[in-house]
């Protein structure tokens, strides 16, 4: 395969697993194959730190001596969830109520993966918004760092104001330019 070196292919696949600690994790693709390396870097450079097991993900690739990498990440899609509330705050609201909230531009104040949540800020509001673990791997992230940029829908819940569904900011300005 001497001859396939430093081709670029377009593959579609999902998210085998991903650590942002270690910086890095591997794709499978729907056409089988080798597992496909995924680098933190090209995810930043998609606008993440993180994506979530089992997430759609469609990247640009390139073999070289050592294996498969993706170059490029063209799209990522959150892994299939059922139409149910993760949490017990949404399980009174109507999910077409959450569905229908505005993305509001926020920055990640903190987050603990260990803990399962964290904290953000909306752009112009003084109050915390909540985040839980589950909304962002439903969301399709795995994990937040302090100053990243995001868009959330918002809503009150019995604790305060807490995001519903969570957006790295870019994904967030690419769905509203389409």
């Amino acid at each position: 395969m001497a001859d396939d070196l430093n081709s670029m292919y377009h593959v579609r696949g999902q998210v085998k697993w991903f650590d942002p600690v270690k910086g890095f994790g591997f794709v499978v693709s729907d056409e089988g194959g080798p597992d496909i390396l995924l680098h933190v870097n090209v995810l930043r450079n998609f606008g993440q730190s993180s994506v979530a097991d089992g997430a759609g993900i469609e990247v640009v690739t390139h073999r070289t001596d050592r294996g498969v990498q993706a170059v490029e990440i063209v799209s990522i899609t959150p892994p299939a969830r059922e139409e149910v509330p993760v949490l017990t705050d949404f399980a009174a609201l109507d999910l077409d109520v959450i569905h229908n909230a505005p993305l509001e531009p926020a920055r990640v104040k903190w987050f603990d993966k260990s803990k399962g949540f964290g904290f953000a800020n909306v752009f112009g509001r003084p109050e915390d918004v909540f985040l839980h673990i589950e909304v962002l791997r439903q969301s399709g992230l795995a994990d937040l760092q302090p100053g990243e940029a995001l868009a959330m829908r918002v809503i009150d819940g019995k604790r305060g104001r807490m995001a519903a569904e969570v957006m790295a900011w870019e994904m967030a300005v690419s769905a509203t330019d389409s």
